[in-house]
């Protein structure tokens, strides 16, 4: 059973950098072929893909956040990062990771300004 659990800041004061950490159980990230997402969901708004990382590093980003987001992993804890830079109130928001049918429960955040 592939388990996924995100883990952020909840309060982050505007343009300050937003770190959410997804911690996978039940398939290691390095496998082959998957791709592992992320996604986020405003207040009152659908859901909104931010990017992914393949079981290989490499990622892709949504061009709609202009270069201000960046996934990163680290294998040895089974964990996949997203980094949001120069945050502002429009970013709150429940960030969500997955791969495929799996999701992890969301986690809110808040950016004050």
């Amino acid at each position: 059973q592939v388990q996924l659990q995100e883990s952020g800041p909840g309060l982050v004061n505007a343009s300050q950098t937003l770190f959410v950490t997804c911690s996978v159980s039940g398939a290691s990230i390095t496998v082959n072929r998957y791709f592992w997402t992320w996604i986020r969901q405003p207040p009152g708004k659908g859901l909104e893909w931010i990017g992914h990382i393949a079981y290989d590093g490499s990622t892709y980003l949504s061009p709609s956040l202009n270069g201000r987001a960046s996934i990163s992993r680290d294998t040895s804890k089974n964990q996949f990062t997203l980094q949001l830079s120069s945050v502002t109130p429009e970013d709150t928001a429940v960030y969500y990771c997955h791969r495929d049918e799996y999701w992890g429960q969301g986690t809110q955040v808040t950016v004050s300004s």
